[in-house]
């Protein structure tokens, strides 16, 4: 598929493409003349939803696609049947209750069909509609008869629909919505009516939906505190029952206490083992003898010592049980004072004794064994302490888990419940704000629009203009004809040696085709013969016999098998032209020769009629009859060479291929053979199957000859 053919189709088709379009442009205007002026009004609505100045605290400011979406919601609004319909009812109440010069439209025929007292009936019913803010039924037949009306003055929804725009200003916080009509005043009417009513349905809308909301979040709020209030209930009751206060406090007071009691125990044992070492050590030094006189001049004062230290213990043991009160541990330093003063005395005796020395190691034993009888006797109570204060812990560690259990839903609760109070304060505070909407510029009545006339006539000669050319490519694509001489090689795969264009006139008289009067008329096509003159001679060669056939009859080998002979007898070659074609001999019947092919190849006798030099013709009577009927192969290959012999070129024209064996006979004989393919033809399974057959002749094929093209330059 070659552009420059579509190029030549379009200038082909030039006088179609200049007539439709000027045709189309005229229809157009003559249609558009009568058409109205049109006038065109347009207001803005403020929406607030952009602009910061009308939002509350509260409000967040919203992305951009949360933006754009709202803007779309607000603008398909506008077009709901709901809202124009009010703008309906209004403009056919106008027109109903006003006066005849002040109508927005002429009335139409249904309009004028309307008595009085259907007149006053169609005004309550469109007011009733208007206020209960209803749409007429189509089922009932009344209210369709009214809708009619409406239709009529065009009124009805798409009517005005069809003339609505509305759209946001850029990135603004303003909707502008328009309308254009053929009344300056209707145009504005409809405007202002629009908009009134669309702002005051959204806003009853909206207004109705926060309200919904703020009740719907009033009771949630209530369950949610409800909710908080028995979990809180729960805790407290537990805690009661339990006889807990602060389990915290409690379990870290008891921790606190059983490490300060292990702490004492650890110090008790380190004192054991520290005052038993040393008492040992002091025993070895002592002598038994002594030791004997020494206790015996101090029993007295042990033995007060022992009771004091028996008083002592049983106050560390108070001491340790009140979690070491003030009141006992001056009791204890008391009679630690006591047992101190009488262990002095126990001292001053032992120094009128002769064993001073070992009487002062006694005194520190004894002052040892005493500590380290109040460090073993420690050890059990703080032991006792310890394993109450842990069966204390383990009492209260069951409690810890269902305490944080109820804390837990607590906890829960109350986020639920702050939450839910926090949107319901949110909603509560954006109800009680003005609506945003408002119009911010009202519609008035405007100047005709700028006549569109012009452009539909321009437009209607573009579009038909285009639909021209896109119906010419649409034949251009899907035709499969074979145009020009390239095309055929790339499709067969067989070579061209030339084409030939149409010759003008019904008849050619080709001894005139080489006169002077021809010269300009004929010369493209007398040069394209020649130059298939020169690639047959190149292909001939040494050879002489050339066969010219077709694919199917009508192509014009006929008329290039004469052109070729005459072609050949002016430079001043032996020509034989044979016609070959038994079934249609236009060469016969066109020449009139007075040899025939049927006489030739049987009668030797013939033979030296037909040798005269210059360019000679063999006819044939157009008989049902085949070459190999005529004579058996061997004597026409003998009458063949003779003819070789006697001309320079033979040339034969064959029946076309789809003759099957009557054209494929004739090329047994020929050195070359060379087809005739007319243009703008496409190829099918039988010329396929032709064309397979050339290809199987190999060298014996010269190649095609593109007849009847219209191209200067194909």
């Amino acid at each position: 598929m070659e552009p420059t053919n579509f190029f030549s189709l379009v200038k082909k088709s030039k006088l179609v493409l200049i007539t439709i379009p000027i045709v189309t442009a005229v229809v157009t205007y003559y249609l558009v003349r009568n058409l109205p002026d049109t006038y065109k009004s347009k207001a803005q609505i403020s929406t607030g939803t952009v602009d910061r100045s009308q939002q509350s605290v509260m409000t967040q400011i919203a992305a951009e696609s949360q933006v754009s979406q709202e803007f779309s919601n607000m603008m398909a609004v506008m077009q709901m049947k709901k809202v124009i319909d009010q703008v309906s009812y209004q403009l056919i109440l106008h027109d109903l209750t006003g006066s005849p010069a002040n109508m927005f439209r002429k009335p139409s025929k249904d309009f004028k069909n309307l008595n009085p007292s259907a007149r006053q009936h169609a005004i309550e019913v469109y007011t009733r509609l208007y206020n209960n803010h209803q749409a007429l039924s189509l089922w009932d037949p009344d209210q369709n008869g009214l809708n009619r009306v409406l239709a009529s003055m065009g009124y009805d929804y798409g009517a005005i629909t069809s003339k609505l725009v509305s759209y946001r200003s850029e990135s603004s916080d303003f909707i502008t919505v328009e309308y254009e009509s053929d009344n300056p005043l209707l145009s504005a009417f409809v405007v202002n009516t629009v908009i009134t009513e669309f702002i005051n349905f959204y806003t009853s809308q909206n207004k109705d939906n926060e309200l919904r909301t703020v009740a719907f979040l009033d009771t949630a709020v209530q369950k949610k505190k409800t909710v908080l209030d028995s979990a809180v209930k729960k805790l407290e009751e537990y805690k009661i029952r339990n006889h807990i206060l602060n389990l915290n406090e409690q379990t870290k007071s008891l921790y606190t206490q059983i490490s300060d009691f292990e702490s004492r125990k650890q110090q008790a044992e380190k004192d054991i083992a520290a005052y038993g070492g040393t008492i040992k050590n002091i025993d070895k030094k002592f002598d038994p003898n002594d030791r004997k006189y020494f206790e015996s001049s101090l029993t007295k004062i042990n033995n007060e010592i022992v009771n004091l230290t028996s008083q002592r213990n049983a106050l560390t043991d108070a001491l340790i049980q009140s979690n070491y009160n003030d009141v006992y541990k001056q009791k204890v330093d008391s009679v630690q004072r006591l047992i101190n003063e009488k262990m002095n005395e126990s001292s001053d005796k032992s120094i009128y004794s002769p064993l001073a020395t070992k009487a002062s190691l006694m005194n520190q034993k004894l002052q040892l064994q005493q500590s380290l009888d109040l460090a073993k006797y420690s050890i059990g109570s703080l032991d006792r302490e310890t394993a109450r204060l842990k069966a204390k812990l383990d009492v209260l560690v069951p409690h810890e888990a269902v305490i944080q259990s109820l804390e837990n839903a607590i906890d829960v609760a109350q986020k639920d419940y702050l939450e839910m109070l926090q949107k319901d304060n949110q909603a509560t505070m954006q109800s009680s704000f003005a609506p945003k909407l408002h119009q911010v510029d009202i519609a008035m009545p405007g100047g005709a629009q700028s006549s569109k006339k012009m452009l539909l006539v321009v437009v209607s000669g573009i579009v038909s203009e285009t639909l021209c050319l896109l119906v010419l490519f649409v034949l251009f694509y899907i035709d499969n004809s074979i145009k020009d001489p390239k095309t055929l090689a790339n499709k067969t795969g067989l070579p061209v040696l030339g084409y030939l264009t149409t010759i003008e006139g019904e008849t050619l008289d080709l001894k005139k085709l080489w006169d002077v009067e021809n010269r300009n008329k004929m010369q493209q096509f007398k040069d394209l013969l020649r130059s298939i003159r020169f690639e047959i001679d190149q292909e001939l060669r040494a050879s002489k016999i050339l066969a010219v056939s077709s694919l199917e009859p009508g192509e014009g080998k006929t008329l290039l098998a004469i052109s070729l002979a005459y072609s050949y007898s002016i430079i001043n070659k032996k020509v034989l032209l044979i016609d070959g074609n038994l079934e249609n001999p236009s060469i016969s019947e066109t020449v009139q020769p007075k040899i025939f092919i049927e006489d030739f190849f049987r009668d030797d006798s013939i033979s030296s009629e037909l040798y005269r030099g210059g360019m000679s013709v063999l006819g044939n009577r157009g008989t049902d009859i085949t070459l190999l009927e005529i004579e058996n192969e061997d004597i026409i290959r003998e009458k063949f060479t003779g003819l070789k012999s006697k001309y320079d070129i033979i040339i034969i024209e064959v029946p076309a291929l789809n003759a099957m064996n009557k054209a494929k006979e004739w090329m047994l004989f020929a050195d070359k053979t060379i087809a005739v393919f007319e243009a703008n033809q496409s190829l099918n399974e039988e010329k396929n199957m032709s064309i397979r057959y050339l290809k199987f002749l190999g060298p014996k094929f010269g190649g095609w000859v593109f007849n009847k093209t219209n191209s200067k330059k194909a």
